[in-house]
């Protein structure tokens, strides 16, 4: 059963920073290529990742791949800071912007094109909403809703534009286009992320006790990759058990 198409595709090469939204993609499987597969690491806490919880400052920088991707190593990634500059996303003087800004120690780590493993990524292999979704949360929030606050891969455009229809397919399996199919797992529980701006980095909670009050504190929903291939915003998405 068809229930509509990709909307949107977004990958983070860098964890915690603005993601780029692209027109095709490769699924692998970990979820889309390269997605987490750069972070920052905080050296004051040995093991643990630099995110936007310590840092609301990292919505303001964006990264993306350039380049050929390939499957044994990833294209240049470039990360543009609030203000315009591009650098390399391991240069040294961004890194000490970074430090300065966190106060923090900042390290970097690389993961392989072949897997990026969950903790990068956060609890599953991608996260998806609907456009459907979207538009009610505004209803019930009472502002406009910028989608990267909640740092979705997938964005769904449904025929039939039910609000969080989504949750109820768990255990249910989608094919985008003529090859990737992935399996609905659990709703995803939203954390103090999506307060922050993704274009100001200030901070609105607000929004988040709207989720917790209306939403039980869920929005999205995470999905397990099934099979692995290519995707193209516009793919026919189909439904099935």
């Amino acid at each position: 059963m068809i229930i509509g198409h990709i909307e949107q595709i977004v990958r983070h090469p860098v964890k915690s920073l603005r993601g780029e939204s692209v027109q095709t993609s490769k699924v692998m499987s970990y979820g889309l290529y390269g997605d987490r597969s750069h972070a920052y690491l905080d050296e004051t806490k040995k093991g643990n990742f630099l995110t936007i919880t310590q840092l609301p400052e990292m919505v303001q920088y964006s990264a993306r791949f350039q380049g050929e991707e390939e499957s044994d190593r990833y294209p240049r990634v470039v990360v543009e800071t609030p203000e315009g500059k591009i650098f390399d996303w391991d240069d040294q003087n961004l890194l000490h912007e970074m430090e300065k800004k966190s106060k923090r120690a900042v390290s970097t780590v690389v993961y392989s094109p072949s897997h990026v493993p969950i903790g990068p990524i956060a609890e599953e292999h991608l996260l998806i909403v609907t456009d459907a979704s979207l538009k009610k949360l505004e209803e019930i929030w009472g502002h406009e809703v910028d989608s990267r606050r909640f740092r979705p891969n997938l964005i769904l455009n449904l025929t039939d534009k039910v609000p969080f229809v989504e949750e109820e397919w768990f255990g249910k399996r989608i094919r985008i286009g003529n090859e990737v199919e992935i399996e609905f797992v659990r709703y995803c529980k939203r954390c103090m992320i999506i307060t922050v701006d993704p274009v100001s980095g200030e901070r609105d909670s607000s929004i988040h006790k709207t989720v917790i009050k209306e939403r039980n504190n869920h929005f999205g929903v995470y999905a397990s990759v099934v099979k692995t291939g290519s995707i193209q915003v516009g793919d026919e998405v189909h439904l099935f058990s």
